[in-house]
């Protein structure tokens, strides 16, 4: 009886972490890139797709 309870809490964990994960799961590059590109925008900067594409690369640590 108590390997059940152990199994079931296992897997009644597992699946709330899925769930939570599909909920917080970051949006697409391209998304992020037009966020910024509206964020700058709004507040005066001008601002090319290459050189967000350079911004969110130097970011990421990808040189």
């Amino acid at each position: 009886m108590k390997a059940t309870v152990l199994i079931s809490a296992f897997l009644g964990g597992a699946l709330v972490g899925a769930g939570a994960a599909l909920l917080f799961a970051p949006e697409k590059g391209e998304k992020v890139r037009e966020r910024i590109c509206r964020v700058l925008k709004r507040n005066g900067l001008k601002i090319s797709d290459a050189e967000v594409d350079a911004l969110v690369a130097e970011l990421a640590g990808e040189d």
